[in-house]
């Protein structure tokens, strides 16, 4: 016979099902089993929190809980105090945890997952309610066959690394909970546990602590990267015509950040063409603040978030390679290329820069590397835990080896910093500029690689050497999820015991 399987809210009709199943599953526990009055208490001042599993219409099993301020209880409570002596008055709506207060399952009905889908069902419910996460105490029953031999801490790690089966503790594990403290007395009357219990916790990855307020930080963030042609542009007033389409282009796709590649202000060069290459460079340089505040009022008037691509600048003696966040508020910050090339350096005399940061937008938090340096993992592992989500890399790259080496490194980033990251390039020649005669590029979108992105991690690419802008959206929930329970998470199983990524300048 075939058996139908229903997860649904709890009802006062379903008690004597609900005692029964209760009964049996505590048969070691005596007379433990909640009384009708409590039940009915619990579901008018809860309804949702009280969930019900039904085989063929029969309740077998339930998880119950209540929400609490949790910090006007702490991690050193017992039982009846969270409970507020079983009157369920510590129940506050505003609250932000969810507290589960029961969980079982009719033993005859074992074995068939129920329990699973009772906690699923009570973390969509936490999800639902942007309450911060859940936490409960749990049993550990089969503590009373080793407490001769292990302290409750020895029985939990061994619990913990598989040496031990534990039905209670196990099973929380393996539903993403971890142990906060070890409890005394949280249950007294709890025999098997010799009277301790685990205090676990949940973190809801989706929680959004201002979720009321007017300012937040998007869930899916649109890219539109530009893939920039080297031309002659005739003068200035023609090359900030072009920079203009391209804003106002990806705008129209209410983008939320417009990316430019490296160095694509070269073309300005032209006018300085009689100069050695080291002076041309710096003859452009003079360009970099006045297409810096042209991209902030462009970035408040387009309602985007711009990323400037790369620029030269000189800052003391000092020749740099710098790039702008300039943001949809009217606000900017700067990084500068902390890598220049060898070929950077010998034609340029360009110095490398000595910051790193993420910055915060309204679309989550981002980094900044140019070109090079995104073939050095360390920089943007350190990004990665500041919080970055996106990684936008501005590149010019003149052959396709060079460029297989900016696509292939950029996309070991987005796998091991489990990040997105969009690069952005120049195509097209400049035969009149010297140093700056040929460009390849296939813009791109990279993900990581995991069920929920790409099989082959790429989320958009342009047409190779061929001047166009790439739309892309990215989602930033997905990567909260990929952190959390990912098949692989290389961010959170670093061997930080072993070897570590510091930064070392102060």
């Amino acid at each position: 016979m075939s058996e139908t399987i229903e997860i649904r809210t709890l009802t006062v009709e379903d008690y004597l099902d609900l005692k029964e199943s209760m009964v049996s599953a505590y048969a070691d526990m005596a007379g433990s089993y909640w009384r009708e009055p409590t039940i009915q208490r619990l579901i008018k001042l809860f309804p949702e929190g009280q969930i019900a599993v039904t085989v063929n219409d029969k309740v077998v099993g339930c998880a119950l809980a209540i929400i609490v301020d949790y910090d006007k209880f702490g991690d050193s409570h017992t039982y009846e105090q969270i409970t507020g002596y079983y009157t369920f008055n510590t129940h506050n709506p505003k609250g932000d945890t969810l507290y589960g207060i029961e969980v079982f399952v009719h033993p005859d009905y074992r074995g068939k997952r129920l329990a699973r889908r009772l906690y699923d069902a009570r973390k969509s419910l936490c999800e639902q309610l942007n309450l911060e996460g859940i936490v409960a105490g749990g049993r550990i029953p089969n503590y009373e066959k080793y407490a001769d031999k292990l302290s409750p801490r020895e029985y939990i790690e061994k619990v913990q690394d598989r040496e031990i089966y534990d039905p209670t503790l196990t099973f929380q594990f393996s539903n993403d909970f971890t142990v906060k403290k070890i409890l005394k007395n949280y249950l007294p009357n709890d025999e098997a546990s010799m009277g301790f219990a685990t205090l676990l916790q949940w973190f809801n990855i989706y929680y959004e602590k201002d979720l009321d307020t007017i300012r937040y930080n998007k869930s899916t963030v649109r890219i539109g990267l530009v893939q920039w042609q080297m031309r002659d542009y005739g003068n200035l007033d023609g090359f900030l015509q072009q920079v203009e389409y391209f804003i106002d282009a990806v705008s129209d796709y209410g983008s939320d950040f417009v990316v430019f590649p490296e160095l694509f202000n070269s073309p300005l060069m032209q006018e300085f063409n009689q100069m050695d290459p080291a002076g041309a460079i710096r003859g452009v340089a003079k360009y970099t603040d006045r297409l810096r505040e042209i991209f902030q009022q462009h970035a408040v008037a387009y309602n985007v978030n711009i990323i400037s691509g790369s620029m030269p600048i000189v800052i003391g003696e000092g020749l740099y390679n710098i790039s702008y966040l300039c943001r949809r508020d009217g606000t900017y910050e700067q990084y500068i290329k902390m890598h220049p090339t060898p070929g950077e350096v010998s034609a340029w005399g360009i110095k490398g820069g000595s910051e790193i940061k993420v910055f915060d937008t309204d679309c989550g938090k981002i980094g900044i590397q140019i070109c090079y340096d995104v073939e050095f993992p360390e920089p943007s592992r350190i990004l990665a835990e500041q919080g970055m989500q996106i990684l936008f890399v501005p590149f010019m790259t003149d052959t396709q080896h060079a460029y297989n080496r900016v696509r292939f490194c950029a996309q070991a980033r987005a796998v091991e910093n489990e990040c997105y990251v969009a690069i952005a390039g120049c195509i097209g020649n400049l035969p009149k500029v010297n140093n700056m005669d040929l460009q390849y590029a296939q813009s791109s979108v990279f993900t990581p690689s995991d069920f929920a992105f790409p099989v082959t991690g790429i989320k958009a690419e342009s047409t190779p050497n061929t001047e166009m802008v790439v739309i892309a959206d990215v989602d930033l929930v997905l990567l909260k999820e990929l952190h959390a329970f990912g098949s692989v998470q290389t961010k959170k199983d670093m061997r930080k015991d072993l070897y570590e990524v510091k930064w070392k300048k102060k």
